[in-house]
């Protein structure tokens, strides 16, 4: 029986940092998790659309700072930035604390663990053949320069009636070695034959610049990163 290890915790002490960043008494300490669990909850039930691949939350004291990595920054912002200021209303509201909002894109969404995964899923979920879309995945991500990408779905695929798994990978994903940039990303698909989990596992140099090709307008010429405070 083999053992499962989250890649990303397999790494924390060496190439890779907590998503939530802060020191708390035994007492605090609960109570700030629960906390960190409803502001992403309330970030992305909010902004379904603006592609969130990641949400880092770090505090100082009353203060709590939310960095929001997005591939769409400006679905987030909003028009003169209404959106974010009613987002920062509704975090406050719910914590009860002052909220800072840092928002940042993601330049490169195709060769994005959890975007990669997200797009899989969504494609399952309009019925479109699993093998294609792992395959356009793969297409995708190796062509923008990832040293290797490996996905997996599992579940009742097509419809089947006895759940099983597809999975594919191109160039290399060493799963085992540690000082390997290995990205990860999990979702589920909501099918009418149930849920179908999609891993995706992406191996990227730890200098790592998408190849250039031909840009596809939209949200990719906004601005960078928005910093929202109070």
């Amino acid at each position: 029986m083999g053992q499962k290890v989250n890649p990303i915790g397999f790494r924390l002490a060496l190439n890779k940092q907590w998503q939530s960043r802060w020191f708390a008494k035994k007492q605090d300490f609960g109570t700030n998790l629960a906390e960190d669990t409803t502001i992403r909850e309330t970030i992305r039930k909010a902004i379904k659309d603006a592609a969130i691949t990641k949400i880092g939350i770090e505090r100082f004291a009353n203060r709590v700072r939310v960095i929001i990595f997005s591939a769409r920054p400006g679905v987030i912002v909003g028009r003169k930035g209404q959106d974010v200021e009613k987002l920062k209303a509704q975090l406050a509201k719910a914590t009860k604390k002052e909220i800072y909002l840092d928002i940042q894109e993601v330049r490169s969404p195709d060769a994005d663990a959890q975007l990669v995964a997200e797009t899989i899923a969504q494609q399952i979920e309009h019925r479109i053949a699993v093998k294609r879309a792992i395959k356009r995945a793969e297409k995708t991500a190796m062509d923008l320069g990832v040293d290797g990408i490996k996905i997996r779905c599992a579940g009742r695929i097509n419809g089947a009636e006895i759940s099983r798994v597809e999975w594919s990978k191109k160039g290399k994903v060493p799963l085992h070695t540690l000082r390997a940039n290995i990205d990860y990303g999990f979702v589920e698909a909501n099918t009418t034959a149930g849920k179908i989990g999609v891993k995706v596992w992406i191996c990227k140099r730890d200098d790592f610049q998408p190849a250039a090709r031909q840009q596809r307008g939209g949200e990719r010429g906004r601005r960078n990163s928005y910093a929202s405070h109070a």
